[in-house]
């Protein structure tokens, strides 16, 4: 997803960058489509994708809890980890 968060790309350029066949690239940017976290058009023959960032956003929240959960973890772990140093 980083990938398409900049800017708008073909599927061949997808490919080369994830290096992998193009039928499963394909097939998880439809899967991506279809939930609504990618949008996609066509120019000529090819097929746009980009990343639907309103459809993200949610998903970025939902996460962001835990990574709050998982700091406040890992500073007790350190807390105490350098408590036990101090009594060594």
């Amino acid at each position: 997803m980083n990938y398409l968060a900049l800017q708008e790309r073909p599927v061949g350029d997808i490919v080369a960058a994830l290096e992998l066949e193009q039928p499963s690239v394909s097939k998880h940017l439809r899967v991506l489509k279809d939930v609504g976290l990618v949008r996609a058009r066509r120019e000529g023959r090819q097929m746009l994708y980009r990343v639907n960032a309103d459809a993200i956003r949610p998903l970025h929240e939902w996460a962001s809890t835990f990574e709050r959960l998982w700091q406040q973890q890992l500073q007790k772990l350190k807390d105490r980890a350098e408590e036990k140093m101090k009594k060594v």
